[in-house]
């Protein structure tokens, strides 16, 4: 079973029914004895960093998390999702995120002909082997949202780039924590491999 982590985030049911799609069994919830007893957990979801800290937290869904990439549980991180998963955002200063990786995340910076949020395809190039990625060529297109990046303090847990006013940290990789600022399940046939490759590490 894979545990989807509900925090009243948008963009959750659309990884639940990608799940469903590849014949997984995923639940949506904030349930700890469901969370911690999954095989797979999936942290995902659209809007403020700040509103989502708030909700995690007052939902103890911070140590439960915690216990989770603790217990060496495979852990995804998708848009929202990934930028929790570091220790700050300059969408809401002073707000802690969860810390659990290392680095920061910033706005993207204007640029002449450049919509900020990015919506939209843009390819993935891969600076180092990521266990996401098997079977993906590089060059492959994905889908984004977003108008805050992350820029990873060790670069060596950084598995996918992209360009897009700047050098995007679009996925990373840390032992059993994964996480990507795409979204695998708007992401065609590419995505899906991406969340198969997930759900059987």
């Amino acid at each position: 079973m894979i545990a989807v982590i509900d925090y009243d985030a948008g963009n959750i049911k659309s990884v639940e029914k990608a799940l469903l799609a590849l014949g997984e069994t995923a639940v949506i919830t904030r349930d700890k004895e469901k969370i911690l007893s999954a095989e797979k957990v999936v942290l995902p979801g659209v809007g403020a960093f700040g509103d989502a800290m708030e909700k995690i937290r007052g939902y103890g869904l911070d140590e439960i998390i915690q216990e989770v990439v603790l217990r060496k549980t495979p852990f995804l991180g998708i848009c929202l999702g990934l930028q929790l998963l570091f220790e700050s955002s300059e969408e809401t200063p002073g707000v802690e995120g969860l810390g659990i990786l290392k680095g920061k995340i910033v706005k993207i910076p204007d640029a002449l002909g450049l919509k900020v949020p990015q919506i939209g395809w843009n390819s993935l190039k891969f600076p180092n082997t990521g266990r996401l990625f098997r079977g993906i060529s590089e060059d492959s297109y994905v889908y984004f949202v977003h108008s805050y990046y992350l820029q990873a303090e060790e670069p060596e847990i950084v598995t996918a780039t992209t360009e897009y006013a700047a050098q995007i940290h679009a996925s990373v990789e840390k032992e059993n924590v994964f996480a990507c600022q795409f979204h695998p399940e708007k992401s065609s046939d590419v995505g899906l491999q991406i969340l198969r490759n997930f759900v059987t590490l």
